[in-house]
């Protein structure tokens, strides 16, 4: 499996759901979807799941996370990606470009009004759910690879300094800050 092939299973589970914004039964249809797959495309998976976590390890999102959620641990911020994972590969690329935007998003704007965390940990562990139904076992030793890359220094200030925050995520303060 390879990222287009990714996309367009999110994209099929998120046309199955009643509501496409919940994560959780994202994860879900994703889970059964992939299941029915060969089990070497799932173990691909993984690794496209995790290649994709890499790329969207930015200080700017993590910023953007740290603004909806009202604060962003390590697990936070990973399970916000597992989120915006869920949200589509138009929403997943659009915010890892430019984090601001995601104020954009009806989902996001509802989150704000209703203090509702962005939050997707079950779609950390699709590939690994797909697995268990599809073989009886975990997924293989030593998958997947993840190299982070370095956290841009220029954005290492107090996430909690509403100014900073509004100065670098205007969209995202005003949503949420205000």
């Amino acid at each position: 499996m390879n990222k287009q092939q990714f996309w367009e299973l999110i994209a099929a589970a998120r046309e199955q759901v009643i509501d496409p914004q919940e994560s959780e039964a994202v994860a879900r249809e994703a889970t059964s979807l992939l299941s029915s797959r060969p089990v070497e495309e799932i173990v691909a998976a993984e690794q496209v799941l995790w290649d994709l976590m890499v790329e969207s390890y930015t200080s700017p999102l993590w910023a953007a996370a740290y603004i909806a959620n009202g604060g962003c641990s390590d697990d936070g911020f990973d399970y916000f990606r597992g989120w915006l994972i869920a949200q589509g590969r138009e929403v997943f690329e659009r915010a890892v470009a430019d984090p601001d935007a995601l104020a954009e998003l009806p989902v996001v704007q509802a989150s704000a009004v209703d203090g509702v965390d962005l939050e997707g940990e079950d779609m950390l562990g699709i590939a690994w759910n797909a697995h268990i139904t599809a073989t009886g076992d975990q997924l293989p030793p030593g998958s997947p690879t993840i190299r982070y890359p370095q956290l841009d220094p220029a954005w290492a200030f107090d996430c909690s300094d509403s100014n900073e925050m509004a100065r670098r995520l205007p969209r995202m303060a005003a949503l949420y800050l205000e």
